[in-house]
């Protein structure tokens, strides 16, 4: 796996053993003979320092002589080295001895990186350095320039790594200091903080004490983080999406701010759509807000020009942040060290920032640095934007700007920061781009900062855009970088603590699971007139429409953790219902008929002829025409939210309107009397299988619809009872008399579903049966789909799924068919089903449904190529956006297919696990009608617990 840790690197006082108090005894002495007040609480301070700094924090203001620095640091060392005498290898810290040894045993390289010059002594006095690949013992005089400063500089980590020839992001740093800490997060390595939170909570894990920690909990650290292997030209675009952070407003790709040639930066907003050809509207590609040029000594700084050095780029899961570290020498010869972060917070959905970081560190350099707002932005070729306006107030630049055909207005303002030496800040009005530019005298190790923060508004949130963006950004100004970050990880710390799962044992499943569920969130908005898209936020992928992959595959994950998202994306369809109305009438139909790929008004929006993928000749899309169960998806959706959260207000409200005028749809679509008298069929639709077009009775298609009517009747019934004045207004609204509903009744009992009464078989459609079959061994090693390799007519004529469809029945609706119908279908559907290059959303269905069927081991095959789609780019395709029903369709895997939670008939939520056989612990937490329930699943025994 590309994230994998290979190399672990120890400091050595507080982590290894304590030889703090030798050195409070040795800083006391010398304090106590020259009369300066000193005390442990004093002493904390020189935790994790080097001496020098540790004699400065002590001197605390008072100056001495240069002579007698080193005079009183040589005394400090000498009283030091002599208590050092007392050291054994007894005094190895608890659980490191047993710790060392799993970490050796394990095949990892090892480290010591310490501040101290006499880390030898203690390694030789505790026998351990023969343990070590690398030792580090503080600053070394003949160290290159970027290896030789003291924490909380990177160097000493970045030193270990060359020398144990690992790159940084592979490389795990154990710390008991925040000096260290914060030296290795520049290093763009996992951090393990051992002490108090206060001290070491900027980690990504923290323990107490290493007493009783394994080699698994310290690498369990990297599962908090996702990092891009090194920086590759050809993957770029991939680890754009990858790394998209966002706030659930906004969903900002993760391309570099000095920009690089080929690469795909975007912001999307919710809502901020504008004509475009083909695919009728698209998510307009807003400002670019991270743009940011720098130069060292007049050269431009690219990844492409000069030298890159000990580069890393992280997203941390906890806060959101993405961080990029890297030294790079101009080619002129200088030599700087580079901090990029950024940020977005889902508590502040209006705004986004980004610290950059300059140190010079072999020369006094000339830095210059331009923060723009680039209005010249485009999707794929076309330009959105016109009418820009732009200026400066009271130290804002701002970019206004309107879309071409739907005349959406965007502001984007900003305002910039400066830490250590502060510079003039010229303001530029080059068209289309205002820009802040400063520029800066640095001498070596010199550290310059500049913020970056940002207002983003539309005409959505307010009706003066520009003036409430001026306003945000001053207020973000005052909070700085940092103020933004802590709201990011405050937030982010709630979601998790509501909707995490965790997995012990497999590490790479874990990493996969919360970047997924990480994805999720920030692509949910608190705004019921958005939805999420097939890509989210994250690329241009779909063109930010909304398919069925929001109600089948993403909103269970909302509706059991987070019930108020969920309301806002089903309250999205009730928003939209005049369009899918529109569409029902143009087709001649009654009712609702909800459009395959949706956008602001719930129009159809999918495209119906597009170019082929080398340009030829145009390709006829039908899904937008006779892919139909997206109706029916929308209902069962409605119904498993008011099942699990109680919403009855929501339910007799838009939930029932919307589940009624679909099966008005549904019974104005069916074909009475086909195939034979008294019977009902659906022809000439595409299933889930979109392999497969123009078929009849598609059996998903028709359970669903039967589902759905059936459903509808008792709706009704529910509201006669519970809310019988609204019953009465939907009757008269809809003209529903009884006739009608039993006429429903009539239709779900005999519409088509192919079934054999004798093995339980279902024939996914009428005639597939006889389609040919696929000899898959001779596509055994192939690298694209097989509608790719068939073509589009040799797939429909050949017996291979895109996706599960007959058995995505047995997922969603488990009571109407029993386990051994499930087992027949699933050894006749899953060897002729696409998984590797057909639709991501199958493997989390058929790991589903395989941990149902007790085949934990195959489930984990099918789980794995769901779980790291983005990550791996296991389908080659991530450049596009993220696979967001893939990340909601893992939830489920774990939840129903391993976890095996499903309601019983008294109403209550259990678990029936069926664990892979290497995981140790799956848990997790949902909700349901006002009580949370936990689940800490072990291979041993499971424990499932909820309040009374």
């Amino acid at each position: 796996m590309s994230q994998s840790i290979r190399a672990i690197l120890f400091d050595l006082d507080g982590v290894i053993t304590d030889t703090a108090e030798f050195h409070y005894q040795a800083w006391q002495a010398l304090a106590d003979a020259e009369g300066i007040p000193f005390d442990r609480k004093a002493n904390e301070k020189l935790r994790g320092v080097s001496r020098r700094e540790s004699l400065r924090l002590l001197l605390n203001g008072r100056t001495i002589s240069p002579e007698q620095e080193e005079a009183w640091l040589e005394r400090k060392n000498r009283h030091y080295q002599q208590l050092l005498q007392q050291l054994t290898p007894n005094d190895l810290l608890p659980g490191v001895p047993a710790l060392l040894e799993e970490i050796r045993t394990a095949g990892l390289k090892m480290a010591i990186v310490s501040a101290s010059h006499n880390t030898p002594i203690v390694l030789d006095r505790l026998q351990i350095a023969e343990r070590f690949d690398v030792v580090i013992a503080g600053p070394e005089a003949d160290a290159a320039p970027g290896r030789n400063r003291p924490k909380p500089a990177p160097d000493l980590f970045l030193l270990a790594a060359e020398r144990l020839g690992v790159p940084p992001w592979q490389c795990l740093v154990v710390e008991d200091a925040e000096s260290g800490v914060e030296g290795a997060r520049k290093a763009g390595m996992v951090t393990v903080g051992v002490g108090p939170h206060e001290r070491v909570g900027a980690a990504d894990l923290a323990f107490p004490s290493l007493d009783g920690v394994t080699l698994a909990q310290l690498l369990y650290a990297a599962t908090w983080s996702v990092a891009e292997p090194g920086f590759d030209p050809a993957q770029q675009r991939r680890w754009e999406s990858t790394l998209t952070i966002g706030n659930g407003r906004l969903g900002v790709r993760g391309s570099l701010e000095e920009r690089f040639p080929g690469d795909q930066p975007s912001t999307l907003i919710h809502g901020l759509w504008d004509d475009a050809p083909i695919v009728y509207t698209e998510l307009a590609n807003a400002f670019d807000w991270t743009a940011l040029d720098l130069w060292i000594d007049g050269e431009p700084f690219r990844m492409d020009r000069g030298t890159i050095q000990c580069y890393s780029r992280r997203l941390d899961l906890r806060s959101g942040e993405l961080r990029r570290h890297l030294y790079w020498t101009t080619p002129t010869g200088a030599t700087v060290q580079l901090s990029f972060r950024r940020v977005a917070s889902v508590s502040e959905p209006n705004g986004a920032g980004l610290r950059l970081e300059v140190t010079p560190l072999d020369r006094p350099v000339t830095v210059r640095v331009r923060a723009r707002i680039d209005g010249v932005v485009e999707n794929d070729g076309l330009l959105h934007w016109r009418n820009l306006e732009q200026g400066e107030r009271a130290g804002v630049a701002y970019l206004r700007g309107e879309t071409r055909r739907t005349h959406k207005v965007l502001v984007e303002a900003m305002t910039v920061r400066q830490s250590g030496p502060a510079a003039p800040v010229r303001y530029h009005d080059a068209p289309y781009n205002p820009s802040f530019e400063m520029t800066q005298q640095l001498d070596v190790n010199q550290c310059w900062g500049i913020e970056k923060l940002v207002a983003i508004y539309t005409d959505r949130d307010t009706a003066e855009p520009l003036a409430a963006a001026l306003a945000k950004a001053l207020e973000l100004g005052e909070a700085g970088y940092a103020g933004l970050y802590a709201s990011a990880r405050a937030a982010l710390g709630e979601f998790w603590a509501e909707s995490d799962v965790v997995i012990e044992g497999d590490d790479a499943a874990q990493r996969g699971v919360r970047h997924g569920l990480y994805q999720l969130r920030i692509a949910a908005a608190q705004d019921e007139r958005v939805s999420i898209a097939a890509k989210s936020l994250s690329g241009f992928g779909y063109r930010g429409h909304v398919f069925w992959d929001t109600e089948t595959f993403i909103l269970p994950f909302f509706i059991y953790t987070q019930p108020q998202l969920a309301r806002n994306l089903l309250m999205y369809r009730w928003h939209t219902i005049g369009g899918a109305r529109k569409k029902a009438r143009d087709n001649g139909y009654q009712g609702a008929q909800y459009p395959w790929e949706s956008a602001e008004t719930g129009e159809e929006v999918t495209p119906r002829w597009v170019p082929g993928p080398k340009g030829e000749e145009l390709i006829r899309i039908w899904c937008g025409d006779i892919e139909l169960h997206i109706t029916a998806d929308i209902a069962y959706a409605i119904h498993q939210y008011w099942r699990v959260t109680g919403d009855d207000v929501f339910m007799a409200g838009p939930g029932a309107q919307i589940i009624l005028e679909g099966a008005c749809f549904w019974e104005s679509r069916v074909e009475p009397d086909r195939p034979a008298p008294g019977q009902y069929s659906i022809s000439d639709v595409i299933g889930p299988d979109e392999y497969h077009e123009h078929v009849n009775n598609n059996a998903f298609t028709n359970a669903m619809v039967r589902w759905h009517l059936r459903t509808a009747v008792e709706l009704l019934d529910w509201l006669h009872r519970h809310a019988p004045t609204r019953a009465a207004h939907l009757e008269k609204a809809l003209e529903l008399s009884q006739e009608r509903l039993a006429r429903w009744r009539h239709i779900a009992d005999n519409l088509v579903l192919l079934r054999n009464p004798n093995t339980g078989l279902i024939e996914q459609f009428e005639g597939f049966f006889q389609l040919k079959e696929v000899d898959w061994s001779a596509f055994a090693n192939r690298t694209r789909s097989m509608q790719a390799l068939l073509g589009i007519e040799g797939a429909n004529a050949h017996q291979v799924l895109k996706q599960p469809d007959v058995l995505l029945l047995f997922a969603l609706l488990p009571e109407s068919f029993g386990q051994k119908d499930l087992r027949v279908n699933w050894d006749y559907y899953c060897p002729r089903t696409d998984h590797t290059y057909g639709s991501s959303l199958g493997p989390a269905i058929h790991a589903w449904l395989a941990a149902r069927l007790g085949m934990p081991e195959e489930a984990y095959t099918h789980f794995m190529r769901a779980a790291l789609v983005d990550i791996e780019d296991v389908r080659g395709n991530t450049n596009e956006g993220i696979h967001a029903a893939s990340a909601g369709g893992v939830w489920q895997a774990l939840v129903f297919g391993f976890a095996g939670v499903h309601w019983t008939e008294s109403g209550d939520l259990v678990a029936a696990p069926q664990l892979p056989p290497h995981w140790k612990r799956l848990a997790f937490a949902v909700q349901a009608r006002g009580k949370r329930f936990t689940f800490d699943l072990r291979q041993s025994e499971s424990v499932a617990t909820a309040p009374p």
